[in-house]
């Protein structure tokens, strides 16, 4: 009698180690489970699918709507941050502008171009208003439409020396580019920046950032009796991320903060450049000066000539400021649509 039973715990446990403890035996078992449960038993399961598949539904009628509705060229599956966006492309410039995660469209952009007169060169401007909407960037635009009239060689100037009193707390960037045939002139208040492709691929800048963090502007800081702080960032005064700005005047009556420009001059003959960037700082908070060049240098051929894609990119890389980018390609480049 023992042994017959033991020969029968014997026989299980083979059919144990060769049958059920196969891979393919446990996986068609665990499959078996899994539907039995479905479909006999178990709420929870059906509550769980039943989930997926409102929420598949509801990605699939969304992605279904974006598809339907192209007003802004694709860009509707960000509707919600892209309140305010804008574009321009004439001849060699395209701009490329956001509103992205802040609560306000705070960047305006400038494009002035004589084809007419060629003798006169072109001006590109970005600015990167502060302090809401109304703000000091918004005075600067409407002022730059009067400045349109005047000889355009002393347009810049003028913008330098515009009533920014009116602007009371507010104030803005000012990345000015005067572009002729030889020669490239960068004016820069702030820390919007400018950045060169030449004829080697190289980043070359054409403007350094004014922040409060750097030797030079904490040690101008310091000598007029104001201080940096860091909140989130470093600050002057703890307010403004800037040591450098238009507009802004409390601040500037302090002396903490000065509207002084760097100005700066590229010979074209030497560099013999493709295409330059000029944007707001919500590009180089995702991108450096050497990514940003060959990321647009791939894309030259696009629409915006690679200024819409590398807005986009830099929003999925989580930038929370408004992001506007102009790309300007030069007459040399083989690309270069003819004016």
């Amino acid at each position: 009698m023992i042994e017959d039973t033991m020969t029968l715990l014997s026989l299980l446990g083979r059919i144990m180690r060769y049958f059920l403890l196969r891979p393919e035996t446990l996986f068609l078992l665990c499959i078996s489970l899994a539907l039995w449960s479905y479909f006999f038993h178990t709420d929870e399961v059906k509550t769980i699918v039943k989930s997926s598949r409102d929420a598949v539904k509801m990605v699939k009628g969304k992605v279904a709507e974006i598809m339907q509705n192209d007003r802004l060229g694709g860009l509707d599956v960000l509707d919600a941050e892209f309140s305010k966006t804008w574009e321009f492309k004439s001849h060699n410039v395209a701009v490329y502008s956001i509103q992205g995660r802040r609560d306000h469209m705070e960047d305006r952009f400038e494009v002035i171009t004589d084809l007419v007169n060629k003798t006169h060169p072109s001006i590109f401007g970005i600015f990167d208003g502060h302090g809401g909407e109304a703000s000091c960037v918004t005075l600067i635009r409407k002022h730059a439409e009067q400045y349109k009239r005047l000889q355009i060689k002393i347009y810049p100037i003028y913008l330098f020396l515009l009533p920014f009193p009116l602007c009371s707390s507010s104030g803005t960037t000012c990345l000015i580019a005067l572009l002729s045939d030889k020669e490239l002139t960068v004016a820069n208040v702030g820390d919007s920046r400018g950045v060169l492709c030449d004829k080697d691929g190289n980043a070359i800048p054409l403007s350094h950032d004014h922040k409060p963090y750097q030797l030079k502007e904490r040690k101008r800081i310091k000598r007029a009796g104001g201080f940096i702080s860091f909140n989130g960032s470093w600050r002057v005064q703890g307010i403004l991320a800037m040591s450098r700005s238009l507009g802004d005047y409390p601040l500037k009556n302090l002396n903490v903060v000065i509207p002084d420009p760097d100005i700066l001059t590229f010979d074209l003959d030497k560099l013999q450049p493709e295409f330059m960037i000029l944007a707001s700082d919500g590009l180089w908070d995702a991108f450096s000066n050497e990514e940003a060049v060959r990321f647009i240098k791939e894309r030259l051929d696009e629409p915006h000539f690679g200024a819409k894609s590398i807005v986009l990119q830099s929003f999925y890389r989580g930038c929370p400021d408004n992001i506007t980018v102009m790309v300007v390609k030069f007459r040399n480049s083989s690309k270069t649509e003819e004016q």
